[in-house]
């Protein structure tokens, strides 16, 4: 059984940085794709940054340049780094990996960015 324990979350002002983590922990063997999410009050779950198999990635028009995705294999934990924070990007942050076809997800880390 795979569990995903997310951290780093917390409060910055704008402008500022967080990078958030997301440890796997159970037996994993393939690792198909990593997503982020995130989740505002009163708003649709949002997908704001993807890797999969291949490497390639993906970003949110409004998070492109600010976010970036990676993975620490040895550790096995994904990251979301994010840059330049702007109120907007307040929210609860979700990581989802999907291991040998199954999906899995982190129980969420809030972010909260004052100007």
């Amino acid at each position: 059984q795979v569990q995903l324990v997310e951290s780093g979350g917390g409060l910055v002002q704008a402008g500022g940085s967080l990078r958030l983590s997301c440890a796997a922990s159970g037996s994993i063997f393939s690792i198909n794709a990593i997503h982020w999410y995130r989740q505002a009050p009163g708003k649709q779950r949002e997908l704001v940054a993807a890797m999969i198999t291949s490497g390639s990635t993906n970003y949110a028009d409004s998070v492109k340049g600010r976010f970036t995705i990676s993975r620490d294999n040895a550790k096995n934990t994904v990251y979301l780094q994010m840059n330049r924070l702007k109120p907007e990007d307040t929210a609860v942050y979700y990581c989802r990996v999907v291991i040998s076809g199954i999906a899995y997800w982190g129980q969420g880390t809030q972010v909260t960015v004052s100007s």
